[in-house]
């Protein structure tokens, strides 16, 4: 099977590993861009596997509190171009995708879709849609929807680079005063930067442990000098790696942006604020969604896009 270049660059991309390398895995796995990244993986070729997918599709991610702050939304409505996400008109029509999610009962985006537009119940939500591509004149699409409700704290909220990121943090405590709140704030911006996929190790799955252990066996059993250590020193290494790769993707085990001395982590952050306030606090949750998140957008090439539109 022929590689193409697009291919061995999309590879390389996502997992940092040389041109040569990216190539063989492609043609060991035919072509299969996840079992390539795996066979990366295993012979430890990958420096840097782009876990939320490659980020493509513009648009806006966009966040909702109501004044009370014990219900939220976050939603993401895509463009086709940078140019409209930053059109007023667009912008628009997000904020009340965003005041429909608030009161929907919708269980998932095909049941959203199909609910009333409460801007004009004798549309669907889809049909709204579709008259705001008409009105645009470009291609959009309601990717997804997060609802979040609080009763024994609040949500806190953060949005970066103008809708690039949205992120929702559901807080349980029992004060609730400007610090806990510049704190929750400060929590939500650590998941907009380092973009964790867990808020802490109970939610990880032991089918993924089981998986990524799989992953660190192979890794070893392909270095020469590793594998030839003893069966308990190889199970020790797997599993500091594995604890180390957990305090990279679980929210309160990763070490908190602004912490002075480089070791705090996000929870004992938290923490802190709470013994400070004479509070009982808990992250309960949060919500992330970044513009165009695990879209392939199509590579467009312009010189040959104006040939062909001339007839050359």
């Amino acid at each position: 099977m022929a590689i193409s270049a697009s291919q061995v660059k999309e590879l390389r991309e996502m997992t940092g590993a040389g041109m040569m390398d990216c190539k063989k895995a492609l043609t060991a796995t035919e072509g299969d861009m996840d079992k390539a990244v795996e066979w990366l993986r295993e012979k430890g070729l990958a420096t840097a596997q782009k876990k939320s997918g490659r980020i493509a599709a513009e648009g806006l991610a966009m966040v909702k509190v109501s004044e009370d702050g014990k219900k939220a939304v976050a939603v993401e409505v895509n463009s086709e171009t940078d140019f409209v996400a930053k059109n007023e008109k667009f912008q628009g029509y997000v904020a009340q995708v965003a005041e429909q999610a608030m009161d929907t009962t919708a269980a998932d985006i095909d049941a959203f879709l199909a609910e009333p537009w409460k801007f004009d119940t004798t549309k669907t939500v889809n049909e709204a849609l579709a008259g705001q591509v008409a009105v645009i004149g470009e291609n959009m699409k309601i990717r997804r929807f997060a609802q979040v409700k609080e009763d024994a704290g609040f949500i806190a909220s953060y949005t970066h680079m103008g809708g690039k990121i949205g992120v929702l943090v559901d807080v349980v405590t029992d004060v609730v005063n400007d610090e806990i709140r510049e704190m929750a704030k400060n929590v939500a911006m650590q998941v907009a930067a380092l973009k964790p996929l867990y808020t802490n190790d109970s939610e990880v799955s032991a089918d993924y442990i089981a998986h990524e252990k799989e992953i660190l066996m192979a890794q070893i059993m392909n270095d020469p000098k590793e594998s030839q250590k003893p069966q308990k020193v190889i199970d020790g290494m797997i599993q500091g790696r594995i604890k180390k790769e957990l305090k990279e993707i679980c929210l309160l085990d990763q070490i908190y942006v602004k912490a002075e001395d480089g070791k705090q982590s996000v929870g004992q952050y938290v923490a802190q604020v709470a013994k400070a306030n004479g509070a009982t606090i808990a992250i309960k949750g949060f919500v992330r969604f970044e513009t165009g998140e695990g879209i392939e957008k199509k590579q467009e090439d312009f010189a040959a896009e104006v040939a062909k539109q001339m007839g050359m």
